[in-house]
């Protein structure tokens, strides 16, 4: 169950969400009493939202190897309004577990559904943080990084919990991560988060 969106809107501006997105919290303010319900989204960089991220006292992270993150942009599977806007009909992408996001794409498309970009991800784990639990995680198969000759690169952005393992640091063990996956490979704990509908704002 998400907040309101003037109460997302107000927990974004404590964060300082807006700042990132280059609005004032006035201006996100007003966009949130004409939002109708759903995730309130801003455009603000993955890069600077995965720190904003929590689970108990562990703040967010990104991978180290991927310093890209920000270059990993919205699809044509999902198009995403150029400004903030709302989007309902979440979904975890449970059902897509153990299945590549190659094999699950057509099927979320033909739902009349979109899968989540990562920054969708990101503003509704920061308003609904309880979404990510163990052993039920998702993709965020909606943001691909498109190589200079058009292809996609075959990473696919994810949000997991770490394990505290390798170059993620003992410290980091239950944080919220922001890492990627192979778009070919299946996972049992990942599912395909996807949305019903986005609409502008504003």
């Amino acid at each position: 169950m998400l907040p309101s969106p003037v109460d997302q809107a107000e927990r974004l501006i404590s964060l300082g969400v807006h700042t990132y997105a280059d609005l004032s919290a006035d201006e996100l303010r007003a966009t949130a009493t004409t939002c109708p319900d759903g995730l309130l989204v801003t455009p603000a960089p993955a890069s600077q939202l995965a720190p904003l991220l929590g689970r108990g006292d562990k703040p967010g992270f990104v991978v180290e190897d991927m310093t890209d993150v920000d270059a990993f942009l919205p699809t044509d599977a999902s198009p995403v309004p150029p400004t903030s806007y709302v989007i309902t009909g979440l979904d975890r992408g449970d059902v897509y577990a153990n299945r590549t996001p190659d094999e699950c794409l057509p099927e979320i498309l033909a739902a009349g559904r979109s899968p989540l970009t990562l920054g969708e991800g990101i503003h509704w784990l920061l308003q609904a943080p309880e979404v990510l639990e163990r052993n039920h995680c998702f993709m965020t198969i909606g943001s691909r990084l498109r190589r200079a000759n058009g292809s996609y690169d075959a990473r696919t952005p994810a949000l997991w919990i770490s394990n505290g393992t390798g170059r993620d640091g003992r410290e980091r063990k239950d944080a919220p991560k922001v890492g990627w996956c192979w778009w070919g490979n299946r996972h049992t704990w990942l599912g395909m988060a996807s949305c019903a509908t986005r609409a502008p704002l504003g």
